[in-house]
């Protein structure tokens, strides 16, 4: 399922969970789901911040987060669809856990 109209690369795996690579520009759709803020450092994708949301289109593009992820290197959003509230928040805790990404102080 497409959760943005701009995607760079296909899709990449954070653990065993499938996300598309996106832009944070772009028209985004009314799902809720997980998402990523991430760069290439060193050649392999970094977590900046991990979040859930219950509608990308309301959270994103005007996420607080965004320009300190940006400072630190973040250049695009991995996100994931996810329907279910408790699924969200099962995946944002296993990956910050495994993750360790620098803006989230939850959950570690």
């Amino acid at each position: 399922m497409a959760l943005h109209h701009h995607a760079i690369q296909t899709s990449i795996t954070w653990a065993t969970y499938e996300f598309e690579v996106l832009n944070m520009d772009g028209m985004w759709k009314d799902v809720g789901g997980v998402y990523i803020f991430s760069g290439v450092k060193d050649n392999i994708w970094r977590a900046y911040y991990i979040g859930i949301t219950d509608s990308f289109q309301d959270r994103h593009p005007n996420h607080e987060r965004w320009e300190e992820a940006k400072r630190l290197g973040a250049t695009h959003v991995h996100a994931r669809g996810e329907s279910q509230a408790a699924t969200r928040e099962s995946i944002e805790r296993e990956l910050i856990g495994t993750y360790q990404p620098p803006l989230n102080t939850h959950h570690k």
